[in-house]
């Protein structure tokens, strides 16, 4: 079994982890109709750059090859009793290579990104699961709210 090393997401990774963005996108059953890709590079270089976007990844270090990714980008809005500080983090791109699936790689990655939401002052995780993530999530102590509605613009 080969060691996973976890890093911080930088610009040099950043073509690999948009294609592999991209790649669990087609995954879900995303229907392409343009290239995401440049809007992609655009959103997390700025957001990267401001601090309210950041991820870890996993790397096999036998071969160096990214196999695992997280996002989470913050966002504020006016505080709540639920979130008194207003910040959440939007969790997204929650990766995991199939060859490494199983293997605890995702619960890593989830711990690390959530801790670090916590440490940047958000006062809840947000997240959008694909049907193969709801048990990740729901094991680590996400809740579903069936109140969650979203209009198309």
């Amino acid at each position: 079994m080969s060691k996973i090393i976890y890093q911080k997401l930088t610009e040099k990774e950043l073509e690999i982890f948009i294609k592999m963005r991209i790649d669990q996108l087609r995954e879900e059953g995303a229907k392409e109709d343009f290239d995401l890709r440049p809007a992609l590079k655009d959103y997390y270089v700025r957001h990267m750059a401001d601090g309210t976007f950041f991820s870890w990844l996993a790397v096999d270090e036998d071969n160096g090859r990214i196999i695992g990714t997280s996002g989470m980008s913050i966002v504020e809005k006016p505080p709540y009793f639920g979130c008194p500080s207003g910040k959440l983090g939007l969790l997204s791109s929650m990766f995991t290579d199939k060859a490494y699936r199983r293997q605890g790689i995702a619960k890593e990655l989830l711990t690390r990104v959530v801790n670090e939401a916590k440490e940047r002052g958000c006062g809840a995780v947000q997240i959008t699961a694909s049907d193969m993530g709801v048990h990740l999530y729901s094991a680590f102590g996400f809740v579903k709210n069936g109140n969650f509605m979203q209009y198309k613009l």
